[in-house]
């Protein structure tokens, strides 16, 4: 499968993107009852008159819910604005009292953005407050309403505190809407307002899609993709929703709005329902509950207790280095930029800091790793003390053990080599393998890359790896060129 759009489209088509997260809140208890809000109870246990929408209930918001919301919000760039509730009225099996409570058009936070690793920016056009629908199971058949012997639901999720983060149609490859699933989940993870699992459905993302030609600004007829669990699904929908929106318009037809679902397995996404207009829901203020009025001290309040975001933790960076925004960005994700930003101000080289950590710390402990050992290890490597190889070795018992790098490499046998030394057994190489030696000198770049590395790696057995590798290529270059 293809991984961007530019790959993924014919020539002269355009990707039009824009999606909808639906993200549960890490509360204690629902948004407007008591009951307890949990993912691993049994079916039909956290219920109560208000979750199922019995006669004579009413709601009493969660102040917890609407902070987190906020927070979410300030952490996007958006505006928190004062907010009400409102009943959006559709009949689902899974939403008992046939409305949802939500927010339409006075939502808490509107106008963010989200910046990308890569330094794109998708617009936020909404952030809004709603209840979640309960969860229903279709027994028998596809696994789909239409046929299936009988249905099942369970009504624990009914009630559970959402933000529904709506971006707008900014989002032009399949990277970028992979992307930016992946930092909202990490700015999920860093405000701690959801777990942002998607296995367990407490991150759920439904992908608007649709093509028009290359240089036009006309927004066409999108389709709602839904059911898509992982951020690998979402680029295969896209991709595929958007090669069938070209096939309708090379055969003549076109799209038509409506709600449709991926099948994983399949690989195709299949109708679901024609895609309601506002009008269709009937909006109106919910009755019950109290508009929301946050004050310009809560928000501030808000602010100042938030974290260093992704973005701003990957800036940090950009002029300490010179190594790729994807090793940047894998350290960032891994939670290990505070320890190789100390280690780059204890005075360790940015690079070789970073480029180490990705490489040789992909571990879930790293507890051990000070600061001082980091730096210190990684200033040995620069001095020429230590080859990459050995840096490598004696960074792994670093992470096991702890301790001193300088005990730690006098204790694996590790010394650098002279630079005579190398050079005879150099020589002595290149006596003993004359045709490959040729092929080095004389040979195309290919011949070249793989004599260096038959080279290479003959000096690093014959030294157990105490040898540098790039002295070893520079005395090669030296005696290569006479």
């Amino acid at each position: 499968m293809t991984e961007t759009a530019e790959k993924a489209l014919p020539d002269g088509w355009e990707l039009v993107v824009g999606l909808e997260v639906h993200v549960e809140l890490a509360t204690v208890t629902k948004l407007f009852c008591g009951c307890a809000n949990e993912f691993t109870s049994d079916p039909n246990t956290n219920v109560c008159p208000v979750c199922v929408g019995l006669p004579g209930s009413l709601p009493v918001i969660n102040a917890a819910a609407v902070e987190f919301a906020m927070r979410l919000g300030r952490a996007l760039g958006c505006e928190v604005r004062p907010s009400v509730m409102a009943r959006k009225n559709y009949f689902y099996p899974d939403m008992a009292k046939d409305y949802q409570t939500t927010q339409y058009d006075q939502p808490t936070s509107i106008d963010g953005e989200l910046m990308l690793g890569d330094g794109a920016v998708v617009g936020i056009e909404r952030a809004h407050i709603e209840e979640d629908a309960g969860k229903t199971t279709h027994i028998g058949g596809g696994g789909r309403i239409n046929d299936a012997e009988y249905s099942l639901v369970d009504y624990n999720r009914a009630g559970v505190p959402l933000v529904e983060v709506v971006s707008r149609p900014d989002i032009r490859t399949i990277d970028h809407a992979k992307a930016y699933v992946s930092e909202l989940r990490d700015i999920l993870l860093a405000t701690e307002v959801s777990d942002a699992k998607m296995e367990e459905g407490s991150m759920r993302v439904d992908a608007n899609v649709s093509v028009r030609p290359v240089g036009s600004d006309e927004l066409r007829t999108r389709c709602e993709i839904k059911n898509i669990n992982s951020i690998r699904s979402l680029g295969r929908a896209i991709e595929y929703e958007a090669l069938r929106h070209i096939d309708l318009y090379g055969s003549g037809e076109a799209p038509r709005q409506e709600t449709r679902h991926w099948d994983e397995a399949g690989g195709r996404s299949t109708p679901g329902r024609s895609k309601e207009d506002a009008d269709d829901y009937r909006y109106f203020q919910e009755p019950d509950l109290v508009p929301l009025r946050p004050s310009a001290d809560v928000v501030a309040a808000i602010d100042a207790t938030l974290p260093v975001l992704p973005a701003a933790r990957r800036a940090r960076f950009a002029a300490r280095c010179t190594v790729s925004a994807a090793t940047i960005a894998t350290v960032v994700e891994r939670g290990q930029d505070n320890l190789a930003l100390a280690a780059i101000e204890a005075g360790a080289d940015a690079d070789k800091v970073l480029t180490r950590i990705e490489n040789d710390l992909a571990i879930d402990d790293w507890s051990l790793v000070s600061v001082e050992g980091l730096a210190a290890l990684i200033s040995m490597e620069t001095a020429g003390e230590l080859t990459a190889t050995q840096t490598k070795q004696v960074l792994a018992q670093l992470a096991s053990q702890g301790g001193d790098p300088k005990a730690i490499a006098t204790e694996l046998g590790f010394e650098a080599m002279e630079s005579d030394e190398l050079d005879v057994l150099v020589d002595q190489l290149v006596a003993d393998n004359p045709a490959e030696w040729d092929r080095f000198t004389s040979g195309d770049d290919g011949d070249r890359k793989k004599m260096q590395g038959f080279f290479t790696g003959r000096i690093m057995a014959a030294t157990r790896g105490q040898a540098d590798g790039r002295a070893v290529a520079e005395i090669l270059g030296r005696k290569a060129r006479g």
